[in-house]
């Protein structure tokens, strides 16, 4: 399907693996020339060499460090006029309320949380001021599903959910539209490290961490593919009245919940 997106410039954190990469690929596929910023400028060069292998499109890279203010200064000085803006980059770590220092949750929601705010503030008022525009926010149903023993990712996405609708439900009056994709667990570098720790603690073998996916919908995680065709999607004109909405794609896991 052609999505009508040949020749915009979309900027991409977290670009350089998993799910950034993935969006990064699709848009190039399209057409689109990607700017990709994530803290290591090796991981970056070799996601730009794969992406111009597949598609004849510009590729930018800048390596920042997007907890930083300055830093992300630098990236809306750099990519001073995109059409795209896609928030990605971040992780923040598991644990209950006694488990996650004050320094730990202040770092985690320094890259993300206020990460996503710094580029959503620079870039909004540029979109608003030529009256075009897309962002989309990568964030994770962990803001849905309010997890006792991740409750600074918990509390830090439903921030995110509650900056996108309240921001996305009046950007289009004047053209930008801001909307969000909450996946679920995501087939990454980091969910197979993750499952493989807590296989070798539970299961005594690290070679066994899949068997931790029998509980997910269709036995597995989502593929960074599944994620980004959606995010590409959404960013497209044939989603052009979509705004204010948080896309959940988990296979339904949300709401498999209940009593018994």
């Amino acid at each position: 399907m052609d999505l009508k997106l040949a020749g915009r410039t979309a900027l991409i954190t977290g670009g350089s693996k998993g799910i950034g990469l993935a969006v990064a690929k699709w848009f190039a596929a399209e057409g689109v020339h990607p700017c990709l910023v994530a803290r290591s400028s090796d991981a970056l060069h070799r996601a730009a060499d794969e992406i111009r292998s597949l598609a004849p499109v510009k590729v930018e890279t800048l390596a920042a460090d997007l907890a930083d203010a300055t830093a992300r200064a630098r990236v809306a000085e750099r990519f001073p006029d995109v059409d795209i803006l896609v928030n990605n980059a971040g992780a923040v770590p598991g644990g209950a309320i006694d488990a996650v220092d004050e320094a730990t949750w202040r770092a985690a929601w320094d890259l993300k949380v206020f990460g996503y705010v710094g580029l959503t503030r620079a870039y909004l008022a540029r979109m608003q001021a030529r009256g075009r525009g897309v962002i989309i926010n990568v964030i994770g149903i962990g803001g849905e599903r309010l997890d006792f023993n991740y409750i600074a990712g918990s509390t830090g996405n439903a921030a995110l959910m509650a900056l996108t609708r309240a921001l996305g439900g009046r950007s289009a009056d004047f053209g930008v539209r801001v909307l969000a994709v909450n996946p679920g667990p995501v087939a990454t570098e980091r969910l197979e490290g993750l499952s493989r720790r807590r296989a070798a603690a539970e299961l005594g073998d690290a070679e066994r961490w899949r068997e931790r996916f029998k509980h997910l919908p269709w036995g597995r995680p989502a593929t960074c593919d599944e994620i980004a065709a959606s995010v590409v999607f959404l960013a497209s004109d044939l989603s052009s009245y979509t705004s204010g909405t948080i896309l959940t794609i988990d296979g339904g896991l949300v709401h498999r919940a209940g009593l018994g």
